[in-house]
């Protein structure tokens, strides 16, 4: 169980859920593991953020635990992630998920996308995921924010952090997303107090490899010249008010995390976010 989490579902704000799934892993797999190590690391975690200055005992959140995922069944797996998340939304419930890789935002997406159809989605990321397609295969890690553009509408996605692709998707990027390569917080400090004017949903989406390697080496795409954890830790802050509907915190991978440093990283954006939009 995650730090501090309630025994009392129907009383629960927010919601946490693994979503231990990898199948489509390029590089390094291990994802799957990523939610169980988040939940084991953060009992080291105090329950108080300086940054937002509210503690966990606040707020009402309950860990749901991990769903049952068939290994290897892609869509049958996206497709029971899709059904959880929409009964989550349905119930009124502030989803916040834990990867497993980053195809598992897709279907959760369509679901927030179905129940908020003026919904925008803020992904934080090293990588574009703006391929058409990846070694023959539309559903993938590499693919999955040209699925979200093309569900949503592509001026709906806001990208942040990017350093990494191909230049197709740069070039897609640029052109068809509100593409923000290699910034978090400048550009985010000016959006934000629009977005919670307008009290928009909001989906947001961090893939740890947003951040530098040096911060967070256990994960399966590391890619050199990130953000550091005050960023994200900012992004968050900015965002408080702003009216965000789901969460997902993906691609932790615990195989190339010998010392816990990411999984402690992670539990701690965890921890901000519960505090930021779960009360």
């Amino acid at each position: 169980m995650f730090l501090a989490s309630s025994d009392n579902y129907a009383e629960a704000r927010a919601v946490l859920v693994g979503l231990p799934f990898d199948a489509t892993t390029s590089f390094r797999p291990g994802a799957r593991w990523g939610p169980q190590a988040i939940r084991n690391v953060s009992e080291v975690l105090e329950e108080y953020s300086p940054y937002l200055q509210k503690d966990l005992g606040e707020v009402s959140f309950y860990d749901a635990g991990d769903l049952e995922l068939s290994p290897g069944q892609v869509e049958a797996s996206l497709k029971q992630i899709k059904a959880a998340a929409a009964d989550l939304l349905e119930a009124g419930k502030l989803p916040i998920f834990l990867g497993g890789e980053h195809l598992v935002s897709y279907p959760l997406i369509q679901a927030a996308y179905r129940r908020y159809p003026d919904l925008a989605v803020l992904h934080f990321d090293a990588h574009a995921d703006l391929r058409e397609e990846y070694l023959g295969a539309r559903l993938s890690h590499a693919t999955v924010m040209r699925l979200v553009a093309e569900e949503i509408g592509s001026g709906r996605l806001y990208q942040f952090g990017i350093r990494s692709g191909t230049w197709g998707e740069f070039a897609y990027g640029q052109q068809h997303t509100n593409f923000f390569m290699d910034a978090i917080t400048t550009p985010l400090s000016k959006l934000a107090p629009e977005l919670a004017q307008r009290q928009r949903p909001l989906y947001v989406s961090i893939d740890i490899d947003v951040l530098d390697p040096a911060y967070a080496p256990g994960t399966g795409t590391p890619e050199p010249g990130g953000c550091t954890p005050q960023e994200i830790f900012k992004a968050i802050q900015l965002l408080k008010d702003a009216n965000v509907v789901a969460f997902d915190l993906v691609e932790l991978c615990p195989a190339y995390d010998q010392s816990s440093i990411t999984a402690v990283l992670a539990a701690k954006i965890v921890r901000e976010a519960i505090l930021a939009w779960g009360s």
